[in-house]
């Protein structure tokens, strides 16, 4: 397990520094006055973290050579490395077990760790610590911009949390394309220029993502993941994922020189067998901690000031980092435990079987779902307004469906996978995060993408044999929750269309609903 050996062997380790494997950071707190004399560092691979949701293949070859090549860069330093691979006789198969067998084999004077992004891995540690009376310290993860004592601050003062005034704040604080205290550009967010469609011809995609093609620990992992792992979910064929810092500073530059300038306009648009588009594909390692948010959005910056892209695509972009991405943390910490248990809309249907295989006759649930798989990636419109809009209009139980994106996403870490599961895509916290229920027709997905061409069902009826489900789902949705809907402003409009129905109406849809619920339930 010991793989270096400290330059004073024979004497007592004073700090043992434990990193997750979404900790990759050398520079991160835990590693502050750092004495590789004195101290040495913890890293496991369990079989825990894999299987406490059925984690896919790509997620769990991301995160498992992430880890080695850390290992890797820490072993060039000669640092002292308690290192315990997935794959060795001995392992123990949980965070818990290893940590235990590595502190009472090395009786470290404390335990350092920069603090976890996941509410039950903090817990796991400190109950630990505290059975084996080992002190234990705990910092902060600096790479976010806000701390938990600032957002708290800002919760303070607004009786309702929404990202738009808490983005203004952090633009303001960090100075982010901010002309003295006014957004550059006149305006703090650029909308209403950032949802375009595509032509019939599609994207014209001249410039696709960087490649990775993978070295020899990353080939060593997926071997080993193909054997260990065989009844998960994925293919990784096509894993191509930067799984370092110097791969996710490449990343970065590509996409800022490549694909920026298009991502504002065309971000919430989709198109078949185009899963990536000119999104930047950064939150895997952005998440891993093997790229800086502030690297991230100081090049998004700067290529607006050298006149590289257009305010809205910069913009854009900014704020999915700094406003939301900060958002999700401080929703996330300020809710837990409780916010994974909260069911406002009292769904309790099970997850269909077919989310796992993506075997679906629904074109686009089809696309998405098999591009998940595929890649380990979809994008925020997929996720929010194709597989989640869809386990939300069908009932399904909120925490099911929270397994499920925790589950099969490379970027999926609890902080950031849950508020976005529960609070925007299922509306499952009823109004703590997200303003209304995101909420649509299949007309929706048939102007934001193509999806809708190679579908045997037309997004524009409601009821009959070629109805779209999520057309007649989004009305039996409205049906079902008009009371607590019509108390909700930004739903006006909807619950008013649903007043125009007449009873006979209102019982085709339910007739047709309830069929479409027992199908796609019983498959």
């Amino acid at each position: 397990m010991r793989e270096n050996v400290r330059n004073n062997a024979n004497g007592p380790l004073r700090h043992l520094i434990c990193v997750l494997g979404d900790q990759l950071d050398r520079h991160a707190s835990a590693f502050d006055g750092f004495d590789p004399s004195l101290d040495a560092v913890w890293m496991a691979e369990v079989r825990e973290e894999a299987e406490h949701v059925w984690s896919s293949k790509p997620r769990i070859v991301m995160f498992l050579s992430a880890m080695r090549h850390f290992a890797a860069s820490l072993r060039t330093e000669g640092i002292s490395l308690y290192y315990r691979k997935i794959d060795d006789p001995e392992n123990r198969h949980s965070f818990a077990d290893e940590l235990t067998l590595c502190l009472q084999h090395t009786s470290p004077h404390k335990l350092i760790i920069t603090e976890p992004g996941e509410y039950r891995v903090k817990k796991a540690f400190t109950d630990i610590c505290k059975r084996l009376n080992v002190p234990l310290d705990i910092r902060p993860d600096r790479s976010f911009f806000c701390t938990h004592e600032e957002f708290e601050e800002h919760a303070s003062r607004h009786k309702q949390l929404r990202m738009e005034y808490f983005y203004r704040e952090m633009r303001k604080r960090h100075h982010v394309l901010m002309d003295a205290e006014k957004p550059l550009g006149g305006n703090w967010n650029f909308d209403a220029q950032n949802r375009q469609v595509f032509s019939k011809k599609g994207p014209d995609i001249s410039s696709p993502a960087i490649s990775f093609p993978p070295d020899e620990i990353t080939r060593e992992v997926i071997n080993l993941v193909q054997e260990r792992f065989q009844s998960h979910p994925g293919i990784l064929e096509d894993f191509n994922w930067p799984v370092s810092p110097a791969q996710a500073q490449e990343a970065l530059g590509d996409f800022a020189n490549n694909r920026l300038r298009q991502f504002g306009p065309y971000q919430d648009a989709m198109w078949t067998d185009q899963p990536f588009l000119y999104h930047s594909c950064l939150s895997a390692a952005m998440n891993l901690k093997l790229l800086d948010p502030r690297e991230v959005i100081r090049q998004a910056e700067t290529a607006f000031t050298n006149h590289l892209v257009p305010i809205n695509s910069a913009e854009g972009f900014i704020r999915q980092v700094l406003g939301w991405r900060e958002f999700i943390r401080g929703i996330y910490w300020r809710y837990m435990p409780g916010y994974l248990k909260m069911n406002a809309l009292s769904a309790e249907s099970d997850l269909p079987k077919w989310y796992w295989t993506g075997n679906t006759d629904v074109y686009c649930l089809q696309e998405v779902i098999r591009q998940t798989f595929r890649y380990g990636y979809a994008h925020h419109i997929q996720r929010l307004m194709v597989t989640g809009l869809f386990a939300l209009l069908l009932g399904v139980r909120p925490q099911e469906v929270h397994r499920w994106y925790l589950a099969v996403y490379v970027d999926a870490v609890e902080w950031v996978e849950l508020p976005n599961t529960l609070g925007m895509s299922q509306f499952a916290d009823g109004g703590i995060l997200a303003s209304k229920p995101y909420v649509a027709t299949g007309k929706y997905i048939n102007r934001m993408s193509n999806y809708c061409e190679n579908c045997h069902y037309d997004p524009n009826r409601v009821t009959g044999e070629h109805a779209c489900p999520f057309t007649a789902l989004y009305w039996h949705f409205l049906i079902r929750h008009a009371r607590m809907l019509s108390k909700n402003p930004r739903m006006a409009l909807q619950v008013r269309n649903l007043g125009r129905l007449d009873k006979q109406r209102i019982k085709e849809i339910n007739r047709q609903a309830e069929r479409l619920k027992t199908g796609f339930l019983s498959l």
